[in-house]
């Protein structure tokens, strides 16, 4: 004898079946156009990238100043040194002698400044110490002679390689990649050259220079 109960469950069942199909073909365009997308990879690939060091997504308008003559420093970013862009304020009319000087004097000023925030967020940084100024040739130093209020040999490596490759690098110097420093006594001035070492590696690399003669180039 056959069991009903079974058999009308399972007849029951059987006949569902095409019912619940038509329900999840209904179903679907009202799903998708509420925007649910069924997904079988993960959706998370973690934070959206950070800027590159040492990059700078565009000029920092805090580390511009209007009226003046635009220049480069030397900032220490990661291991080396990298240019970033300033202005140096400079008289009109100034002759060329003390053009010289009160560029560097500028110069040394803004190596001296903290970097801005969007540069300090990029890596760069400066170890030049505030108050170190400029100060034209002794009476018998070559005429192209910077005198540092303070002694080159006295400086550490790091504010050394970013003063040497600034001042090499603007109108303050002969335009030939080096310039002649001294400190305030009385010993002789020497030429330091910005190389492509010093550049590269600050830290372990001393500026190459040579002392100058007196009243020589």
């Amino acid at each position: 004898m056959r069991d009903r109960g079974t058999g009308g469950r399972t007849a029951s069942a059987a006949r569902s079946l095409p019912s619940l199909a038509l329900l999840a073909l209904l179903l679907a365009p009202l799903l998708a156009g509420c925007g649910i997308r069924p997904t079988q990879v993960p959706t998370d690939f973690g934070a959206a990238p950070s800027r590159a060091p040492c990059s700078l997504s565009q000029p920092d308008p805090a580390a511009q100043t209007a009226g003046g003559v635009p220049v480069q420093v030397f900032l220490l970013c990661g291991a080396s040194l990298v240019t970033v862009d300033r202005v140096v304020r400079v008289p009109e009319g100034t002759a060329d002698a003390r053009r010289r000087v009160i560029v560097a004097r500028g110069l040394l000023e803004q190596l001296a400044t903290a970097p801005s925030a969007g540069e300090r967020a990029a890596g760069y940084a400066t170890h030049v110490p505030a108050g170190v100024t400029a100060a034209g040739p002794g009476a018998k130093d070559p005429e192209d002679t910077l005198r540092l209020s303070v002694d080159p040999a006295d400086l550490a490596a790091y504010a050394l390689a970013q003063i040497v490759c600034t001042l090499s690098d603007s109108t303050a110097a002969q335009g030939d990649g080096s310039v002649v420093l001294g400190g305030p006594g009385a010993a002789r001035p020497r030429r330091y050259a910005c190389t492509d070492a010093l550049r590269s590696r600050p830290a372990t690399t001393p500026p190459q220079s040579t002392e100058v003669a007196a009243g020589a180039g």
